[in-house]
């Protein structure tokens, strides 16, 4: 077997421990005599694999009491317009950030349901609005933002205080990269396929109090009281990603917890960055004040060796730097999974491609 460095945005890599400990219960799990995949998601086998998932983010990430966690489907694109339609009825207002692509994206979901005002807008600019230059409105039912963009490769460096107003963030590509303050914010969400667990499963993380404020025309399926009143199995859930959701929850458990993956994701993105712009032959186009930990997009002094350089660096066993269509140029994402050695497997070949063809 021969395992490449995957820098996908998203299916992306999961840890090899993770996929070994799968593999070696794919058949069977624990003496069940049968797989997860084939389990009522309503039997004690699987009931027990639930809790223990649960327990174990709650844990990683000292999630309060006063907080539900539910396990559901359809990603975070699902959450663009199932965010409004819970929070809306407020007061039929939202405050909305907008600092690229996915921001775009649930701003106009949002707009479907009720007015959206865009206080900030940042999308062209790859950086974040200054913190002291946000305004949120007094009506707002709530405050959104995308506290990294995956396809700019732009992140916050600090969590927005919108003081008594919710604050709602779209955490898909930054979630469990670091410790976080969840009693800052009113709802976090998350599709699973980065830092999670495979595509299929979306963390939803919401305060209590948010919960029930849906119209009576809000579908079953898009309402968080519904699913929160059943323990994320209203329906039959995605129980193959939420057993490998917790296989993940655990495998960071006990490599130090949050501080520890933090530490080590803070070294990958430096050392990363430091590549690119000591190069001379390299650049990233993100302000210094808002680069991504996560996604680090970077473009060739020459974009006709692009495809030489994609083409090289797969013979190389480092895969999927394409940068998003949108953008262009490279993009490596460096989630949790993703080790270091393979971080400096890529700066290895971007030196030597670099010294080959300056």
């Amino acid at each position: 077997m021969s395992r490449i460095y995957n820098f996908s945005a998203g299916p992306a890599t999961l840890p090899e421990v993770v996929l070994k400990q799968a593999q070696d219960e794919l058949l069977e799990w624990h003496g069940a005599g049968m797989s997860v995949m084939e389990m009522s998601h309503r039997g004690k086998e699987f009931m027990s694999i639930a809790a223990q998932a649960e327990a174990d983010l709650r844990e990683v990430m000292a999630i309060p009491d006063n907080y539900k966690v539910l396990f559901l489907q359809g990603g975070a694109s699902s959450q663009f317009a199932m965010v409004p339609l819970n929070l809306l009825g407020r007061t039929g207002k939202a405050d909305y950030i907008n600092t690229g692509s996915w921001s775009k994206k649930a701003i106009a979901e949002a707009q479907r349901y009720g007015e959206v005002n865009v206080i900030a807008d940042t999308s062209s600019d790859f950086k974040v609005p200054a913190e002291e230059d946000l305004r949120f409105s007094a009506d707002a039912a709530y405050v959104h933002y995308t506290p990294n963009e995956t396809i700019q490769g732009v992140e916050f460096p600090y969590i927005p205080d919108t003081g008594d107003i919710p604050l709602v963030a779209d955490m898909s590509s930054t979630i469990l990269s670091r410790p976080i303050d969840v009693s800052k914010f009113g709802i976090i969400y998350a599709g699973a396929q980065k830092n999670i667990g495979p595509a299929g499963l979306t963390l939803v993380i919401i305060r209590e109090d948010l919960i029930g404020h849906a119209p009576e025309s809000c579908p079953a399926m898009m309402n968080y009281r519904i699913h929160a009143g059943n323990d994320s199995m209203y329906n039959t859930p995605p129980t193959f990603g939420w057993y490998l959701a917790g296989l993940v929850f655990a495998w960071l458990k006990n490599n130090g917890g949050l501080d520890a993956m933090a530490a080590v994701n803070e070294r990958k993105a430096q050392s990363l960055y430091a590549a690119i712009d000591d190069s001379g032959f390299y650049a990233n186009p993100v302000d210094p004040a808002s680069r991504s930990w996560m996604n680090v997009p970077f473009t060739l002094a020459d974009p006709d060796l692009d495809a030489r350089f994609l083409e090289e660096a797969a013979q190389a066993g480092l895969k999927t730097l394409k940068g998003h269509r949108s953008v262009g140029g490279m993009r490596a994402s460096i989630y949790n999974a993703m080790p270091e050695d393979g971080v400096q497997a890529l700066i290895d070949f971007m030196h030597e491609f670099a010294q080959r063809n300056a």
